[in-house]
Order: C-alpha cells, then sequence, then structure tokens
C-alpha cells in the first residue's frame, strides 16, 4: 500500500533527511519504504512524503512507534499536523 504524509517542519528539510538516513532502517523494520521526501520550493518547512508499506499493519506499527515518533519530532518534525492519505490500490511506482 501506497501513502502520501504531508508534515509541517520547525525547522527545515536538512535536519529531517539527516534523521531519515540515520533512522531509514527502523522505517523498513515496519515494512515501509520511501519512494520520495522532499519539501515545496518556495517553503522548506512543507514536507511531502510517499512510503509505501508491506501490509496496513506496516503502516499502524510505524504510526504507533513512540521512540520513532520521539525521533522525528526532535528533527523538527511538527506530528500534529500530519495529514495521511492511503493512496488507491491502483497506484504505482514504475512504468515497466
Amino acid at each position: 500500500m501506497v501513502v502520501k504524509l504531508n508534515i509541517d517542519l520547525a525547522n527545515g528539510f536538512a535536519p529531517w533527511k539527516k534523521m531519515f538516513h540515520e533512522n531509514e532502517y527502523r522505517l523498513n523494520q515496519h515494512g515501509g519504504h520511501l519512494l520520495f521526501a522532499g519539501t515545496e520550493k518556495d517553503d522548506d518547512n512543507k514536507l511531502t512524503i510517499i512510503m509505501k508499506f508491506d501490509s496496513p499493519e506496516g503502516l499502524n506499527s510505524f504510526a504507533s512507534d513512540e521512540d520513532l515518533k520521539k525521533t522525528r519530532e526532535e528533527a523538527g518534525a511538527i506530528l500534529e499536523t500530519t495529514v495521511v492519505t492511503v493512496m488507491s490500490s491502483e497506484s504505482f511506482t514504475e512504468t515497466t
């Protein structure tokens, strides 16, 4: 399943990006894989993330990982602004 997250950042993209690279394995432990992460051209504090999860249970375990939430907050993610959109089952990431 593919999900889109929109999150406001307090400190711009660089600290969040560093945190992600240091903790990507933790996302993977929940069955999640990053497809895209980036901020808006004119606002370095408006983050969009596209991730793929192996199952709905993986997404739920990622969302409820309190230690990872703390790590994300320390990197500037304002978690209460998070909007999660589950994409349709027709979504794709490759053209071949």
